[in-house]
């Protein structure tokens, strides 16, 4: 499934991985994310950590009426404050996606998948 924007030149068809993908990048520049986890948890509840080629695995994307709705699973660095950066994360992922793919944001839903020690 795409979203589809309709221009004067023509129409604009953008893939849910694509979105997914610039996401991921978004995401993992933010401070105190470790990285993108699986929507999965492997066995004994411990998440997996993704790697860049595949963080669409991280976001879910679903088309609603009020908009795109993002559900995100991330890892986060032992120490930091998770409230302010699931904040953060918010808010990044959608001033850059509303100003790069020009689409409302209806959500961001962050997932904290585990918390992992930076050595």
């Amino acid at each position: 499934m795409s979203i589809e924007k309709v221009t004067n030149l023509g129409n604009i068809n953008i893939s849910e991985e694509a979105i997914a993908s610039l996401t991921g990048g978004v995401v993992t520049e933010c401070y105190g994310v470790v990285g993108m986890a699986s929507k999965k948890f492997l066995r004994d509840g411990w998440a997996e950590l993704l790697k860049i080629e595949n963080f669409s695995k991280g976001i879910v994307v679903r088309k609603t009426d009020n908009g795109l709705e993002l559900d995100v699973y991330v890892i986060l660095g032992y120490g930091v404050k998770i409230s302010e950066v699931v904040s953060e994360v918010q808010k990044k992922v959608k001033y850059i996606l509303e100003k790069t793919l020009q689409l409302e944001l209806s959500a961001v839903n962050v997932y904290v998948q585990g918390v992992k020690v930076i050595g």
